[in-house]
């Protein structure tokens, strides 16, 4: 895929009042070769872009519960029929609360099982190399991609559970320690479609050498988190 070619599709990362990663959102989009489009959260216009990134933080200060008030700014509302229409919509951590609320993923974030706020450098299983934003990795692959949060615990009950694993809907699994109490080790999930995927680990920091996690070449060395933006880059463009 050439370099021109992956430039032509447009990736939207949405700020609300609280977002901390907007900013590394958008610079993993441009590190893939994509073009990263800043959309407002009180704005309902995504300005015809491609896809769409919701990053991590607190929106809102996670009042009520993380992402319920999210799931009612403006956006939401375009980015929940762009969804349903097939656009690739990934949550990262608060991004991925927010999925949950507006009910374009199933189950829901509750408060890590220790109740302590977490932040490591985090292994994960692939398990569906699949979606829109994991053709670039190989189903069974290793990634360490940072976390960092304390309501990362999905929980769901057992027939969803069981739906999703059936259904080949458990995208990522925590390898090793569970960090949160996750049920199943489940990190992250995606819609029926495969378009919209949800995690708690953050990739969009673990994209550029000398900023990411430790790896086999050295210390913060880890881009594993780049197959995120250039599988979607890549998808988008075949599209």
């Amino acid at each position: 895929m050439t370099a021109s070619a992956l430039a032509t599709a447009t990736v939207g990362v949405v700020t609300f009042p609280g977002t901390l990663d907007d900013r590394d959102a958008a610079r993993a989009v441009r590190l893939a070769g994509g073009e990263a489009v800043s959309l407002w959260h009180a704005d309902a216009d995504l300005h015809g872009v491609d896809a769409v990134v919701l990053p991590g933080g607190f929106s809102y200060g996670d009042y009520l519960r993380a992402g319920a008030i999210s799931r009612f700014a403006p956006v939401m509302e375009s980015i929940v029929d762009a969804a349903k229409g097939g656009m690739p919509v990934l949550g990262i951590c608060n991004g991925f609360q927010i999925l949950t609320e507006a009910h374009l993923l199933p189950g829901s974030m509750v408060k890590n099982d220790h109740l302590h706020f977490v932040c490591r450098e985090q292994v994960l299983v692939v398990e569906n190399a699949d979606t829109a934003w994991t053709r670039d990795y190989t189903a069974g692959q290793r990634i360490t991609i940072p976390l960092k949060n304390q309501d990362g615990q999905f929980v769901a009950d057992e027939r969803t559970l069981d739906e999703l694993e059936a259904e080949g809907r458990v995208v990522f699994r925590y390898d090793g320690w569970n960090p949160n109490g996750s049920r199943r080790g489940i990190a992250g999930i995606s819609n029926a479609a495969g378009n919209v995927v949800g995690l708690m680990p953050h990739p969009e920091h673990a994209v550029e050498p000398g900023f990411g996690p430790a790896a086999e070449a050295g210390p913060r060395a880890g881009t594993d988190g780049l197959g995120f933006f250039t599988s979607v880059l890549g998808a988008l463009v075949r599209a």
